[in-house]
């Protein structure tokens, strides 16, 4: 017997069961008993036969997959939330379907167009905006949508953040602690709110020590545009003693061109504090003080919003995370710290 030819019918027949208990034994928390289940497998297996997963989403009306979108994968904070937001999604029984959009608009709804063909059961976006009229598209297509790691003034989205003014301010006030007074803040891409809120978080530090920040600049979480910010911060005799980066992605490029290229120590003359803390912070060529996004609780929150709003009466709201300041060896250390 052909392989394609292989129905549930015919593994019903050899099993001894019926076909819809054939359905249930392949449906995630359906009514089936383990004998029943364990009959059908066997004969499954026998007959070479695989549950058409899309046909049965026609008649349950569930797919059971999630769309999850992210604007990049450069840095390495995003490969690691993914691993572990498919690891939840999959641990929950959803299959998942992963997209690299970009920050142009016009390839975002390129992509949520695709994700909406699909008929997923929901949307998880990673440092992706929405716009209003795909938030609409979604909203009437009853697909919910979850922003993990940005945020969005608009109450049909869930979103999930660690908390990026507290976290920034903790930034600052270890700066200042340190005896650091010419503090510079090299910021991510202020179009995100992560990159806003955080920059914010660092105004609101700075004016609370009495201190005016040294400069502000847009690194746009790119290594190259903070390698040339931090070139040009350093040309002059009058250079920032610290350097508070958007990321930790843009941080290591700051702490490259401060060494290798000016030939400059870390932090005996500069210190460079980042945000994140992925893996590679912790490697010694790096040793980077950072924010400890806390990961695996936003993946978690971030699940458990998305599945609560398909399976059941969840309505969508605002998640603030909040994040420790990992202190290592890039930055100079105040006598007292925590505060």
């Amino acid at each position: 017997m052909s392989n394609d030819k292989i129905t549930s019918l015919d593994v019903a027949r050899l099993a001894g069961v019926s076909q819809s208990a054939v359905s249930r034994a392949y449906t995630p928390g359906a009514s089936v008993s383990k004998i029943t289940t364990a009959k059908v497998r066997v004969a499954a297996e026998t007959l070479g036969y695989r549950p058409n997963v899309l046909a049965r989403s026609l008649i349950t009306g569930r797919s059971r997959m999630i769309g999850l979108v992210v604007a990049y994968l450069e840095n390495q904070f995003y490969p690691v939330a993914l691993e572990r937001l498919s690891l939840a999604l999959q641990d929950r029984g959803y299959h998942v379907l992963v997209f690299i959009a970009g920050n142009a608009t016009n390839k975002v709804a390129q992509v949520i167009e695709e994700l909406l063909d699909y008929q997923v059961d929901g949307i998880i976006t990673a440092s992706v905006a929405m716009s209003n009229d795909l938030t609409t598209r979604c909203a009437a297509a009853g697909i919910p949508v979850v922003m993990f790691n940005r945020g969005q003034d608009d109450e049909r989205l869930s979103e999930v953040t660690s908390d990026n003014l507290a976290g920034a301010r903790r930034v600052t006030d270890f700066l200042v602690s340190g005896g650091h007074t010419r503090i510079a803040h090299i910021a991510g891409w202020q179009g995100s709110s992560t990159g806003r809120d955080r920059a914010q978080g660092f105004r609101d530090g700075m004016a609370e020590a009495g201190l005016v920040p040294f400069s502000i600049v847009d690194g746009m979480y790119s290594r190259e545009t903070a390698a040339a910010v931090t070139r040009e911060m350093m040309a002059g005799t009058d250079r920032p003693d610290a350097i508070f980066v958007g990321n930790d992605h843009m941080a290591f490029a700051v702490i490259d061109t401060l060494r290798n290229e000016l030939g400059l120590r870390v932090p005996e003359d500069v210190s460079v504090v980042g945000y994140d803390d992925v893996p590679l912070a912790a490697w010694l060529a790096y040793d980077l003080t950072t924010v400890r996004q806390p990961v695996n609780q936003m993946v978690e929150a971030t699940v458990t919003a998305l599945i609560g709003q398909i399976e059941g009466d969840y309505a969508p709201h605002k998640i603030r995370i909040n994040g420790s300041l990992i202190v290592r060896g890039s930055a100079r250390q105040p006598e007292r710290w925590p505060k």
